[in-house]
Formats: C-alpha cells, sequence, structure tokens
C-alpha cells in the first residue's frame, strides 16, 4: 500500500490552486483532510446542491466546516480574499462557475500568502486563472470493485512537472493511496511522478 506521495499534494499553502472536472469536491474533500483546523467553505447560495455531513464524515469531522453562503461569485471572491488574508482557517474552499480574471486570481494568491492559508478554487473546466499555482482536473474511474478509485490529473503546475495518478480512497486512514491503472502491474514507470 502507498499513500498519496503525489507532488504538491496536498497543495501547499501561501497559494492558490484550482480543481476542475466531476471530482473536484472529492479533491476538496480529501485537501481538506489533510489540513488542520477549520475548512472556510464560501458558496453562491443560490445553489441547489448542499454537502452532507454524513457524507464528508467520510473525509474529515464535518465540524471543522464553516460555509459561507454569498449572494454571487464577485461576494464569493470578496469573502475567500478576506477568509485567506485573515489566515485563520488554514484552507478556504470557493466555488465558482463562471472564468475567474487575471487579477482575481492573483488577489486570492496574494491574500493566501499573506495569510499563509491554502485557497482552492473549484472551476468549471476550461475557466482557469493564469495566476493559480496548479490546477487539477478530477474524475471518478470506473471500478465495479471500487467506488472511490478517482484519477487526479495535474494540468498545470508553476513550478514543477505535471502528470496523473490512479487514487483510491482509504475511509480508516482518511488518506488517498496511489494505485495502478487498471491492467497495469506497479513498476517504475507507474509510479507517482
Amino acid at each position: 500500500m502507498t499513500y498519496c506521495s503525489i507532488p504538491t499534494f496536498p497543495p501547499p499553502p501561501g497559494r492558490a490552486h484550482e480543481a476542475c472536472g466531476p471530482g473536484a469536491m472529492v479533491f476538496a474533500f480529501a485537501v481538506a483532510a489533510r489540513v488542520a483546523g477549520q475548512v472556510f467553505w464560501v458558496r453562491e447560495g443560490w445553489r441547489p446542491e448542499r454537502m452532507n455531513p454524513a457524507g464528508i464524515s467520510e473525509f474529515f469531522d464535518p465540524a471543522k466546516l464553516l460555509v459561507a453562503d454569498a449572494t454571487n461569485q464577485t461576494e464569493v471572491l470578496a469573502v475567500s480574499e478576506e477568509a485567506l488574508r485573515a489566515g485563520t482557517a488554514p484552507l478556504v474552499v470557493m466555488e465558482l462557475n463562471m472564468p475567474l480574471g487575471l487579477t482575481e486570481g492573483r488577489r486570492l494568491h496574494l491574500a493566501a500568502r499573506a495569510g499563509k492559508a491554502t485557497a482552492l478554487a473549484i472551476i468549471p473546466e476550461g475557466m482557469g486563472s493564469n495566476a493559480a499555482e496548479t490546477r487539477w482536473h478530477c474524475a471518478p474511474v470506473f471500478d465495479p470493485r471500487d467506488s472511490t478509485l478517482q484519477r487526479w490529473e495535474l494540468i498545470k503546475n508553476k513550478s514543477g512537472t505535471l502528470g496523473a495518478w490512479h487514487v483510491r480512497w482509504d475511509t480508516s486512514s482518511r488518506r488517498f493511496i496511489v494505485v495502478s491503472p487498471a491492467g497495469q502491474q506497479p513498476g517504475p514507470e507507474n509510479a507517482p511522478g
């Protein structure tokens, strides 16, 4: 069993990161599982989806989650920036539904640096900011024997290489385990980046 040894995971503090794809929420939960302290989650209040405490308890204690509902994306960004700058929560997750401009992305990056916190934006595919340190594409992998299998692809990395990993959530340790893609034997060519 190889516990997750993916470069830049969890995403380092003091930077703004992005996740997209159908598994982006799972990625955010996995990042939240790896930080000590509160997780501040900012979203637009009109969104009908809600997090189920029983579901996120597989990843981390729901008591450490603070959720703020904003009226629009501008307010989501403003609240997130203030929370990052304050540094009271080591992780600030924001759900975005429109493109993030360079100016907004840079402001989040500077606020994260000032507060020594990690900014993680869940974005629609193709709508990332050039200011983001890393961008991840996350998707579930169909496997009839394992419903927790995910494929995480690092599609932007300002300070290193790109790569893709198949990972499986281990509930007992609350960590992801790097696994070989189906039909491949573990070996140096399949080792994490």
